[in-house]
């Protein structure tokens, strides 16, 4: 076997298993070697019934005194309980929608399970918990893998002891030098140890040297990139005689600091021979589509095409009627492109765009097909970064001859993350709002206070204001207890009988989504309840109450985020955060909702609380996936393997060296054609 083989030549992986894997992302041996697990069961201590308390984790080996299959229906999902008892006592183990469990148990059988006690009227019971025969059942630390369906735990571990051998033939890139000086075990110690740990010191160092090789390759990959976009002389220049302070003059309000700071960065990089690739984070409402508007005229006045990309049909529209309304006063050409488009005007558009006549588009996905061409791209502005892959963004800079490029996101950054997250970017901050804009007040509620919540939403709609109500889930689900979308909708539609409420989530078509946010605008629907979609939404100065159900489900930046859309008028607004339970992070966080609108401070307290998956992810930011590595919770190894990433490339700037060949590939495999490198 070596690493490059297909993972057909593994016993058990026919045309479907194989199929199952891709969606895993393993299609070869190495893959398989790589594919790490996401936890742990000790298994080495196995409990008695009689040990076992509420919340607890473990293993209990018991035999099965009863099969009741399709017991009863809960939430219209088939159960399947056992009763499982050892000479210590008796407990419960439920399966829901797994029907054909009830031909696997055999009663008078010992079997191990594995999984969290719960406890239900008085009696221990574990749901969904992993099982395997007594006789056949593993023991020590075995690795639980984050799967897909149509494969199981048993058949990873198989699978991970087949290729065992292969662990020593991975390429172990670090130099002996680095893992001395860094106590770092060799790779093969480290694949040996997350896969089959025999304790936990060594599972540690294991992680350790794992997270470090991520971290380094990241940076390494990073920190290239800046320097080969640093050092290219092949950027469009702007004219310094396009003067922008004519158009600066021309709006209706005044600059703040902040955004006149980030204006003065963004034409420099525009005068320069290089090529900008600018960051634009502000926080929401700090204005940054008045610094857009200023780069795209800016684009105009020096005789060069410009491109503004929104993620949504909505708002690209709403980009289009302010921005297209306030050029066309200054005699400024702006055409728009979206699937909504008809044929007709289409045509035209494009035609319009290729020979120049179209001086500035806005639109969503549609102005990076094929057949959009340019006469002249100079600038390309991404509206909410994070919506957008790596690849659409590079897919709309080769529209141009590297073309200048400014990318804006209303979520802010923790300031220890931003080096990592846009690390071949320069950065401007908007941290200042505009004198006027009111606060939106804050109160962080129980459920004894839903009631009062919503009779006030109530006097809002009587006033004609709208509200946004936003839930963590679109149906209800056996597994959690949070309110859904749904089930709010439906109670809503009651409690506000004569006032119209919407409702909208993730699963819905674009279009669909496009048309509520839409009715919404206008003043149609008076009520929109929500899942995040609108986490990113449109401006709508009317909407003065958000009330955000089961606010413990969400991350600190995610609620700043949601505030954010209400605050947008001249009427003071509200937003209710209504807390199931009062644990002491979301107690927490419910208090720095109420005592701050800064969401730069709010984003370096949600990196503090955070829980794994609650902050940014790195999908979200178009950074390549980390199988291990997590970008806040490993902050010093992250910034260890930055200072070795530097010291790396200052000797070797293009790791042309033998000994850096290894990084070099791993650097090319993490980010595969994501970012240019130079290398």
């Amino acid at each position: 076997m070596e690493l490059k083989d297909k993972v057909t030549q593994l016993k058990g992986v026919g045309p479907k298993k194989a199929q199952a894997l891709e969606k895993l992302n393993i299609r070869t041996l190495e893959d398989m070697v790589f594919f790490l697990p996401r936890d742990y069961e000790d298994r080495r201590n196995r409990l008695r019934i009689g040990q076992l308390a509420e919340d607890m984790a473990g293993a209990v080996e018991a035999r099965v005194t009863m099969i009741v299959p399709d017991g009863y229906r809960r939430g219209g999902k088939q159960l399947l309980r056992l009763l499982v008892s050892d000479d210590t006592g008796s407990m419960e183990v439920i399966f829901f929608n797994a029907r054909y469990l009830k031909n696997v148990f055999k009663q008078g059988e010992s079997y191990l399970f594995f999984g969290k006690v719960s406890r239900n009227f008085g009696k221990l019971q574990m749901v969904h918990p992993e099982f395997e025969r007594a006789s056949e059942a593993g023991s020590g630390i075995l690795a639980v893998y984050p799967l897909t369906k149509g494969i199981s735990q048993r058949e990873m571990r198989n699978w991970q002891e087949a290729v065992r051998p292969l662990y020593e033939k991975a390429e172990d890139f670090l130099s002996d030098e680095l893992k001395s000086a860094n106590r770092l075990c060799s790779l093969r110690y480290a694949l040996e140890n997350v896969h089959f740990p025999e304790e936990k010191q060594s599972l540690l160092e294991a992680k350790y040297r794992l997270i470090f090789d991520e971290l380094l390759v990241l940076q390494t990959g990073m920190m290239a990139a800046r320097a080969a976009a640093k050092e290219g002389k092949d950027g469009i220049a702007f004219s310094r005689d396009a003067d922008i302070s004519e158009y600066i003059d021309s709006l209706p309000y005044s600059l703040t600091e902040a955004q006149s700071r980030c204006v003065r960065e963004i034409e420099e990089d525009l005068e320069s021979e290089k090529a900008m690739n600018r960051l634009v984070q502000g926080d929401v409402g700090s204005g940054k589509t008045a610094v857009a508007e200023i780069a795209l005229y800016k684009a105009v006045k020096s005789g060069w095409q410009a491109v503004l990309m929104a993620p949504t049909e909505i708002l690209a529209r709403q980009h289009f009627d302010g921005i297209g309304s306030a050029f066309r006063a200054h005699g400024i050409r702006v055409g728009f492109l979206s699937s909504s488009v008809g044929a007709a005007e289409k045509r035209e558009t494009l035609e319009k765009i290729k020979t120049g006549q179209v001086q500035v588009v806005i639109g969503t996905h549609a102005v990076i097909q094929p057949e959009v061409e340019f006469a002249a791209l100079g600038l390309v502005i991404t509206d909410e970064q994070h919506r957008f892959g790596v690849r659409q963004r590079v897919k709309l800079r080769e529209k141009g001859r590297n073309p200048n490029v400014l990318v804006m996101t209303a979520t802010p950054i923790p300031r220890t993350l931003s080096v990592v997250l846009y690390g071949d970017m320069d950065v401007s901050v908007i941290d200042q709002l505009p004198p006027g804009r009111q606060p939106v007040r804050t109160r962080s509620i129980g459920q004894e206070k839903r009631d009062l919540c919503y009779d006030f939403v109530k006097k809002q709609l009587e006033m004609g204001r709208q509200a946004y109500v936003v839930t963590p889930l679109i149906e209800g689900s056996e597994s959690v207890d949070a309110r859904s979308a749904l089930q709010v909708s439906e109670e809503l539609r009651k409690r506000f009988s004569g006032y119209r409420v919407s409702l909208i989530h993730g699963a819905m078509k674009q279009a669909e989504k496009d048309e509520i946010m839409g009715e919404f605008h206008r003043g149609s629907i008076d009520v929109l309840v929500a899942t995040v979609v609108i986490e990113v939404g449109i401006n709508v100065p009317n909407a003065t109450v958000m009330v955000v159900e089961n606010a413990e489900r969400f991350g600190l930046a995610q609620l700043h985020q949601l505030r954010g859309r209400v605050g947008r008028g001249r009427e003071k607004s509200y937003c209710f955060l209504i807390f199931e339970g009062q644990s002491e992070i979301a107690k927490k966080r419910g208090e720095i909702m109420e005592c701050s609108s800064d969401g730069f401070f709010i984003a370096e307290e949600d990196l503090k609380l955070r829980g794994p998956g609650e902050i940014f992810g790195t999908r979200q930011h178009g950074l390549p996936d980390l199988n291990i590595a997590d970008l806040s919770r490993h902050l010093k190894i992250m910034n260890h393997a930055r200072g070795e990433a530097k010291v790396i490339l200052e000797k070797d700037p293009k790791l042309e060296s033998a000994e850096n060949s290894g990084l070099k590939r791993r650097i090319t495999r993490l980010f595969g054609e994501d970012l240019s490198l130079d290398l």
